[in-house]
């Protein structure tokens, strides 16, 4: 479970395991990622998000080590106060970690608020990303920081954006000491 801020997502991985034939991938593993939200069905909204974290899920996973099989990644969204997408990217590379699926590099989400004047907030709530001029989502690589997917809402200029960028690089660092943090704690009690 991760939840930075009052914005909190439950994540379930289940595989390797046998995939459905009409799923089955001869190369590699196939990836399912499923986004329940915290009430009612998942919409066109929810599928949108299932497709980024799948694709930026598939850059990192070496699915080649197990092919014909299937993965399912199983968000659980338990409250929403803003920056969710971030916080399911962060959920789903705790998950992928936690499993000891093999992976190319580690990943974290980073969310920014461009707000009308200029001013960059990071980890916005839902509130001040109602009021951003734009709101942007990085996926970024533990490994030189590289950006594995973006996602924009609102408008700003390519200086802008690379500012965020920028910012979200910087952040980046902050969430993967919290993921040694975690893994450290969590192995070390055993």
């Amino acid at each position: 479970s991760v939840s930075p801020g009052d914005t909190s997502v439950l994540a379930g991985l289940y595989g390797p395991g046998e995939a459905k034939v009409s799923k089955e991938l001869p190369d590699r593993a196939a990836l399912e990622v499923l986004l329940r939200p915290k009430v009612g069905l998942p919409g066109v909204l929810e599928r949108s998000r299932e497709q980024l974290l799948r694709q930026t899920c598939e850059a990192v996973i070496l699915g080649v080590l197990h092919p014909r099989t299937a993965i399912s990644l199983v968000l659980q969204v338990l409250s929403d106060a803003g920056s969710l997408l971030s916080c399911c990217l962060n959920a789903a590379c705790m998950a992928l970690l936690d499993a000891g699926l093999p992976l190319t590099t580690l990943f974290c989400g980073v969310t920014c608020a461009l707000q009308p004047d200029g001013t960059i907030l990071l980890d916005p709530t839902a509130r001040q990303e109602q009021e951003a001029r734009a709101t942007l989502t990085f996926a970024i690589a533990s490994r030189e920081r590289k950006v594995l997917m973006a996602t924009t809402k609102g408008s700003c200029s390519v200086e802008e954006m690379q500012q965020c960028l920028a910012t979200a690089q910087r952040a980046a660092d902050t969430i993967f000491q919290f993921y040694r943090d975690s893994v450290r704690r969590r192995y070390s009690k055993s």
